[in-house]
């Protein structure tokens, strides 16, 4: 399945510097970033669940966010960029 993650970290403290460097490796292992705090994913039901136990470990409830979108279909036919073309395949290799 497609899944499109999305975060905030609180990091004005300093705990909050860490927390944001692992959210953002635990996404980096499951997914292509496409922003800073958004990442695109191809995932398989058990590596999803996998991904949110990490990051469910990982943040701080009374400040973090974390947001998990699924589509119910490919997440390029869900898709309309526009601007600076960063453009990949999903699920592929690429480099910038």
């Amino acid at each position: 399945m497609d899944v499109l993650v999305t975060y905030d970290i609180a990091d004005t403290e300093r705990t909050g510097a860490p927390r944001l460097r692992r959210i953002a490796d635990v996404c980096e292992k499951y997914g292509q970033r496409v922003q800073f705090s958004v990442f695109e994913c191809r995932l398989s039901g058990t590596r999803l669940a996998r991904m949110v136990g990490e990051i469910r470990d990982t943040i701080d409830y009374d400040v973090d966010s974390v947001i998990i979108y699924r589509f119910p279909g490919d997440m390029e036919d869900a898709t309309l960029r526009l601007g600076r073309d960063g453009s990949h395949t999903l699920g592929k290799p690429w480099l910038l």
